[in-house]
């Protein structure tokens, strides 16, 4: 603890003066010259977002005064060094541009320009030259936004390779994300949660195509109106947005040495409606990994008990994954506005297996036994979920009221085979080596969820806003595991195993209600809030071992967030946020899988939800050419949900089968004692030159975990992703990027560092209607190696993974139609994100 707390204060006080010294140069100017006023659409009348401004001198257009994008309502408010005469320029997508002129004075040092309406273009431009780019990045006070729109790499990418240009955000080689250092964040779309990406990300944001992307939001600091759940924080994907009438269709599709992708999205606007869909397809092959498995007893040589284990093996794995998403909004009058949707994903896993293992003497070294395993099982997983959504303006701006509905349910099953050759085996050891019997395993699981949800919010006066909302979740979850065996080296009947088999309930309604406030005061924003949920908890067991219960337990979840805009470049943003992690079904079901009788798996029905505090200084300098952005973040968890593995005696386990008193590896999970990390993270996006950009994500922490117990791990992790992008004549790119990361430390375990590089080309024709992107990663390596520990208080394990890693491929892409408009989303939706899966949890 002493360690760890030095660790945090050398970085705090090596950091904290840069940051301010930073905000200091730039804040003292001698005097403020200011512009404001309101961008709105001519025909809505309603505040246009995210047009972009640029001024310059009347006398000289080719020098930048200022550069700012206008705000949710269409306001603006730039400031200019010295007093003159200046011409603004205002743009938006899809819109025609406006031009006006201005003068500030000493006498006269702030300027409010009317409401500038800005109308519908009403042709095409045929060559137009781009002078100025609204930035790629944003910085709110609880969020930050990446243009996807805006990066040239969005025509030909998927969304998953988009993400690794996002600040807060890091993608390793393996495609595994983590927002603020941690792969327990969850993933929303036009603000409202998708349990689909949140529990396969990398599958699932690998086949969208990030063309059908406005933005990305990494919330760090959510306000009251969030669920409760996601620690390290929420990734919020905004489709298109909102623009002319017409129509676009956009095809792709690729293929690898791995894989095989296809896909589709299409929108129409006609009057007041608007529809779209999307459609992929992808077919991965897993090609061959090969692994070496040692587990080490560092006990008492003399126990008898004990055994070194040794294992080999081959594997191999591929599927088939469909997703489909439908979106459609109706304009009722210029205050109410109905959007619903509709989405499925399915996929089917493959896989096959053959190890081989055996058991060593302590003292001697002598084989105990050995034996040769093949597995091969089929999953498949189908996920489906609906939305409709009903808001209402009013005449007061910034005043609204919706009210939502969502349905979403799943299902998941396994047909699983695993057979056992026995070869050898001492009297002693004989009657463990008897349990390795031939299984055949169903494994079947369904979850249905409703959601009502109704949100208020209303400005009070020009500064102030409150927000007020409550949501009821009917949560209802199953999993039955059936085991059926028979003799290992037979041909015979399977027979089924009710006594150790499991048919699990899990009932979890959720009852919240939140109440938040904001304030902004000139250059000085503040959010405040606090929400409070009752969950209602109710297990039945309706077959095996366990007994059948209900309970519930009440959270107040608080949160603070507080914004100062040292001018149009430069904030500071500081954070405090609580989250809870509520234990999933996977992580809860108490069956126990002996399939492998060396190591055992179970769920603990006794967890509860964990809790973790977040606080947070963020420093941003936003603009054009140069942006970059530095966080420090610290948070701690007293009672962290992770998976424990320990080495225990097989007849102190309840529900094994035919005890032997031999060790065996016993995994669970638990409320650990305390974890808490100290970070530093920061974000570089550099115009170098005319066409050549630099995007660095950087980010470095330091972990202590300690269960109060027998178990305490503590170490440093950073990562880093470098890319270049260069754009050449006749619409030519070329990508090149880097990712590297160091060692990482989890409570029990420690994988090594990975590195993982890329290049890619790509070619638009046609008005950029046709893009082709060629790509490479990893080519220079034939093989690489994956390899982690786990160490307990009697053992430690050592894992050697090795596979090919270099990737070749080629995507083709082909838009038809012309649109700018997208489907509305209502502006509050639903958000269920409280459930923390048996893989989440820590970095």
């Amino acid at each position: 603890m002493t360690c760890f707390k030095g660790q945090f204060l050398l970085t705090a006080t090596v950091v904290t003066p840069l940051l301010f010294a930073a905000t200091e140069t730039t804040a003292q100017t001698a005097k403020r010259f200011v512009v404001k006023g309101v961008v709105a659409d001519a025909a809505t009348k309603e505040g246009e977002q995210y047009a972009t401004m640029k001024i310059t001198s009347q006398t000289d257009s080719t020098s930048t005064a200022a550069l700012a994008v206008s705000e949710a309502d269409g306001s603006f408010s730039m400031t200019l060094k010295k007093a003159g005469s200046y011409r603004l320029f205002v743009n938006a997508m899809g819109k025609q541009p406006i031009v006006r002129n201005f003068v500030v004075s000493d006498s006269e040092p702030t300027v409010s320009l009317d409401t500038l309406y800005i109308k519908e273009a009403s042709h095409v431009l045929g060559a137009v030259e781009i002078v100025a780019q609204k930035p790629l990045v944003k910085a709110d006070i609880d969020k930050i936004t990446y243009d996807i729109e805006e990066d040239p790499d969005s025509k030909t990418n998927n969304i998953l390779e988009m993400l690794r240009k996002v600040p807060m955000v890091t993608v390793d080689g393996d495609s595994n994300i983590k927002v603020n250092g941690s792969s327990g964040f969850k993933v929303y779309v036009n603000g409202r949660p998708n349990s689909m990406m949140s529990k396969n990300p990398k599958e699932v944001l690998k086949s969208m195509p990030a063309s059908s992307i406005k933005k990305i939001e990494v919330i760090t600091n959510p306000g009251p109106k969030y669920d409760a759940e996601g620690v390290g924080g929420i990734l919020n994907i905004v489709t298109v947005g909102k623009g002319i009438e017409g129509y676009t269709v956009t095809t792709n599709g690729g293929v690898s040495n791995a894989d095989v992708d296809a896909g589709m999205y299409a929108t129409v606007k006609q009057g007041k409606l608007t529809v779209s869909g999307t459609y992929s397809y992808n077919y991965y092959d897993g090609r061959n990994m090969h692994n070496n498995y040692s587990r080490l007893f560092t006990g008492d040589p003399a126990t008898p008990s004990a055994s070194n284990r040794y294992q080999t093996g081959d594997s191999r794995s591929y599927n088939h994954s469909h997703s489909g998403n439908f979106e459609a909004s109706y304009d009722v009058d210029s205050l109410r506005l109905v959007t619903a949707s509709f989405g499925i994903w399915t996929n089917r896993s493959h896989s096959h297996s053959l190890s081989r293992s055996n058991a060593t003497a302590l003292l001697s070294g002598a084989t105990l036994y050995s034996y040769e395993n093949n597995g091969r099982g089929v999953s498949d997983n189908t996920y489906l979920y609906g939305n409709i959504d009903y808001q209402r303006l009013f005449k007061q701006k910034g005043r609204m009221l919706t009210f939502s509905y969502k349905i979403s349910g799943g299902t998941n099953g396994g047909d699983n085979y695993s057979s056992y050759d026995v070869a050898e085996a001492t009297d002693e050891w004989l009657p463990f080596v008897k349990r390795l019997s031939d299984e055949h395993t169903e494994s079947s699981g369904r979850s249905m969820e409703h959601t009502l949800q109704a949100d208020y919010t209303t400005p009070i006066g020009k500064a102030h806003n409150v927000e007020v909302g409550a949501k009821y979740i009917l949560r209802d979850n199953r999993s039955d595991d059936d085991r059926y065996v028979r003799q290992n080296g037979t041909d015979g009947e399977y027979t089924f195993d009710e006594q150790y088999s499991s048919h699990y309930r899990h009932e979890n309604d959720i009852l919240a209600a939140y109440l938040g406030y904001g304030l902004r005061l000139g250059n000085l924003s503040g959010r405040l809030g606090a929400r409070y949920e009752h969950t209602f908890q109710k297990i039945k067991y309706e077959l095996g071992e366990g007994e059948n219960f209900s309970t519930g337990f009440d959270d107040v979840v608080p949160s603070a967030s507080l914004g100062y805009r040292i001018n149009d470049e430069n904030n500071l943003r500081f954070g405090y946020n609580m989250r809870i992690y509520r234990p999933g079904i996977w992580s809860l079901n108490p069956y126990l899988n002996q399939t492998n009788p060396e190591a055992l798996q179970q769920g603990n029905p006794n967890l509860v939800s964990e809790k973790n505090h977040n606080v947070q200084l963020t420093y941003s300098y936003f603009a054009a050419k140069f942006s970059v952005s530095c966080t420090m973040r610290y948070s701690f968890t007293n009672n962290n949900i992770s998976s424990v593995t320990s080495l225990v005696e097989d007849n102190t386990i309840e529900s094994v089968k035919n005890p032997t008193g031999k060790l065996v590896s016993y995994t669970t999970y638990r409320n650990i004692g305390r974890t808490q990390t100290a970070s530093l993270s920061s974000y570089v996006n550099w115009n170098i030159f005319k066409n050549t950009r630099l995007t660095m994500n950087l980010w470095g922490d330091y972990s202590d975990y300690n269960d109060r117990q027998q178990l305490h791990n503590y170490g440093y992790y950073g990562s880093a992703y470098v890319g270049v992008q260069q754009t050449l004549p006749k619409s030519w790119r070329v990508n090149v990027g880097f990712y590297g990361c160091t060692s990482n430390p989890n409570l029990q375990s420690k994988t090594e560092g990975i590195y993982n590089y890329n290049l890619n080309v790509q070619k638009s024709f046609l008005k950029d209607r046709l893009n082709f992107y060629l790509y490479a990663s990893n080519f220079l390596d034939a093989k690489r190696h994956y390899k982690s520990t786990v160490t307990g208080a009697n053992f430690i394990t050592h894992s050697d993974s090795s596979y090919n890693p270099w990737r070749v491929g080629i995507n083709v892409s082909w838009r038809i139609g012309e649109l700018s408009s997208g489907v509305k989303k209502v502006a509050r939706s639903i958000s269920n994100d409280d459930v923390k899966s048996a893989e989440g949890g820590g970095k």
